[in-house]
């Protein structure tokens, strides 16, 4: 194995080669939460943002990355899901419950994803993310989340594919 090289960093992202290969880690950790929101009505909660990277509108679930900020160095992974999920929407959940642990783009970055189940459901605010995030939330009911997700990405939106994967392994369907 090549040593690792550091070809370009920020306070964000690193770049790396090791050998032949040029892939990305993240400087304060390598993995990153998805929450599986579902509220005692039955709803799944959604988020949408714009996202630079692909200059699109993106549904996806609330998420976030574990120990981005100082403050939250050394947070369990079921912390960070529940925080994000309370920032992001507005929701504290009863219960977080793991539901898989996968690499995000093994082809590219360092990053693991997490994904887990919330459900018990109490809103205490408005969510909306941070001052920096500009968070749209929808509550769509399981019953109608493929048709939904089929008509927003019929008018655009780009779909964040952790979304399907979640609601297999909960076994969430309408």
């Amino acid at each position: 194995m090549a040593e690792i090289e550091t070809l370009f960093e920020t306070k964000w992202l690193t770049v790396c080669r090791n050998g032949r290969w040029d892939y990305v880690r993240r400087p304060q950790g390598h993995s990153s939460v998805s929450v599986l929101a579902l509220t005692p009505a039955n709803e799944i909660v959604l988020v949408e943002q714009f996202r630079v990277p692909v200059q699109r509108r993106v549904i996806e679930m609330p998420a976030g990355i574990s120990g981005d900020e100082p403050e939250f160095a050394g947070e369990s992974l079921a912390d960070t899901a529940s925080r994000e999920l309370l920032e992001e929407t507005g929701y504290r959940a009863g219960k977080m419950e793991f539901l898989i642990r996968s690499p995000s783009t093994p082809g590219l970055a360092e990053e693991f994803m997490n994904i887990f189940l919330a459900t018990d459901l109490v809103r205490e605010t408005e969510g909306g993310g941070t001052e920096h995030e500009e968070i749209i939330i929808h509550h769509v009911p399981v019953k109608e989340i493929r048709s939904w997700v089929a008509a927003r990405q019929a008018e655009g939106a780009e779909i964040d594919t952790r979304l399907h994967a979640a609601l297999w392994l909960a076994r969430v369907s309408d």
